[in-house]
């Protein structure tokens, strides 16, 4: 009865977004924010009102990594298609950003589904379990991947606590949100607000997004993005200077 009543109050309150939705939003969101970062001057009230909207996108793909692993079939497979788009990211991330010890976000996501995995697979020996995913957490703040260790971190709270078909826990919605907030406030307590909010609308289905071109076009649109915006910065300066 409480189960039904909190999904009544959701219905009610929130407006309702299918996981091909919340990918929608988190791919906006990050064009946005990658626009304003590479293309725009910075210290505008544009660019922080995009930047400001761009914080959406981590925590919503945090999040949707958690609920893919909870779902997948082959769970190797799903970290090496996130790690082979990160490897063919790379170059693109490189002629962004230069030199600057940084790795792009593909490699977090990677990352974090090594994490879930190795929950997954230690988790009745908890000192054990607990040393390999902080072990890996520190590997990515040492690597210098987006996000860093808090990235990590974030997919396992989603994972732990976000399982919206779990009603043995009905309070995990509120507690993965609130963790997930605490996270993302180092990046801007606004956009972990609207992150929080975004995710909060999640209802638990798979929406429109099927089939595997969809989804391997959803993989690659990362390392596409990247090339478009170096494009226009190599358009801009032929332009301009």
């Amino acid at each position: 009865m409480a189960s039904l009543q909190s999904a009544s109050e959701h219905s009610i309150l929130l407006p309702s977004l299918s996981g091909s939705a919340l990918k929608v939003i988190a791919l906006v969101s990050m064009v946005a924010d990658h626009c304003a970062y590479y293309l725009m001057e910075h210290g505008t009230h544009l660019y922080e009102i995009m930047r400001c909207f761009g914080r959406i996108a981590f925590p919503v793909f945090a999040f949707l990594i958690a609920e893919g692993f909870r779902h997948t079939r082959n769970r190797m497979k799903y970290f090496l298609q996130l790690l082979g788009f990160a490897v063919i990211s790379e170059l693109l991330w490189y002629l962004l950003n230069g030199a600057d010890g940084t790795h792009n976000v593909l490699f977090t996501l990677a990352l974090g589904v090594m994490a879930l995995a190795a929950f997954e697979t230690l988790k009745k020996d908890g000192i054990l379990c607990g040393a390999v995913i902080l072990s890996i957490a520190g590997f990515a703040s040492w690597s210098g991947v987006d996000y860093e260790w808090r990235g990590i971190l974030m997919m396992m709270v989603f994972y732990l606590f976000g399982n919206v078909s779990n009603p043995s826990f009905p309070s995990g919605r509120k507690a993965h949100l609130f963790c997930a907030f605490l996270l993302m406030m180092y990046y801007g307590i606004v956009g972990a607000l609207l992150a929080c909010l975004t995710i909060a609308c999640y209802d638990g289905t798979r929406g429109f997004i099927h089939g595997k071109m969809t989804k391997y076009g959803f993989y690659a649109f990362y390392p596409v993005h990247l090339l478009l915006i170096q494009l226009l910065k190599f358009l801009f300066l032929y332009l301009y200077c």
